[in-house]
């Protein structure tokens, strides 16, 4: 399943994924002349920050929103970044494989991770890095629970009863499998907590949370479900975000 995104939006609100992001950023330990894949660039926020890593290196940025990738290309120097075409990961191919592939909140929305991985130990040089974070097992489980409450009452059941979106939150054992397969070893895989209470409730909710779920309703029901569902959660609004840390490298 795939969508756009409201990239304007998103990049007011996503205080919180860069903050996430941050972290992960600080495990590359770049030399700083590497060409690094941003997989899944979104508006470029954290492009910009993977980018000061990197004075003498280059950043190949993906994402598959086409609105996501307007963005980034505004907000992001050509001579440093190039902002490929929307492409989805699990199709993606590169004119040369890169040192290091990093991503950030990106792979919890692809189904198939077999593919995405087998796709990005492709994309790498052999003994590069990948570096990346996402949701994981557990992941926001109480706001989906209150999400998937409301979506079984009236007026949005007919829409959304039984709906389980497209959301993909694996565990660190079958993950550190699955990218073994792939192809890369040194894989270490594991879960963090991160609690997060976004300063923009029902705009955050909106443009990171349910999109997927106000792409299945009619749009007058959109603002109403989107109140509801923060209703459901009780003020503050708290997420219960679970994150799957990724290091491997390409054998």
């Amino acid at each position: 399943m795939s969508r756009d995104w409201d990239a304007a939006t998103y990049d007011r609100v996503s205080e919180p994924q860069v903050a996430m992001a941050g972290e992960v950023l600080a495990r590359l330990d770049p030399r700083g002349d590497e060409t690094v894949l941003d997989a899944g660039c979104g508006s470029g926020r954290v492009t910009q920050m993977l980018m000061e890593l990197l004075p003498e290196g280059r950043v190949i940025a993906v994402d598959l929103a086409p609105s996501m990738v307007e963005q980034a290309r505004a907000a992001l120097p050509e001579d440093r970044v190039e902002v490929l075409p929307p492409t989805d990961l699990v199709e993606l191919e590169l004119a040369e494989p890169v040192d290091v592939v990093f991503s950030n909140a990106v792979f919890h929305w692809i189904d198939d991770h077999d593919a995405l991985f087998a796709r990005l130990h492709a994309a790498l040089e052999p003994g590069g890095r990948l570096v990346a974070q996402c949701g994981g097992a557990g992941n926001v489980d109480r706001f989906h629970r209150a999400a998937t409450e409301v979506g079984s009452r009236p007026p949005f059941a007919e829409h959304l009863n039984g709906w389980t979106g497209p959301w993909r939150f694996e565990a660190p054992e079958p993950t550190e499998k699955r990218l073994g397969r792939a192809g890369f070893d040194e894989v270490r895989c594991w879960l963090s907590p991160h609690q997060v209470v976004p300063p923009e409730p029902l705009e955050y909710l909106r443009a990171v949370c349910l999109g997927y779920h106000l792409e299945a309703l009619p749009e007058e029901l959109r603002d109403d479900f989107v109140t509801a569902v923060a209703g459901r959660c009780g003020e503050p609004l708290e997420l219960d975000y679970v994150r799957l840390n990724i290091e491997a490298r390409a054998a």
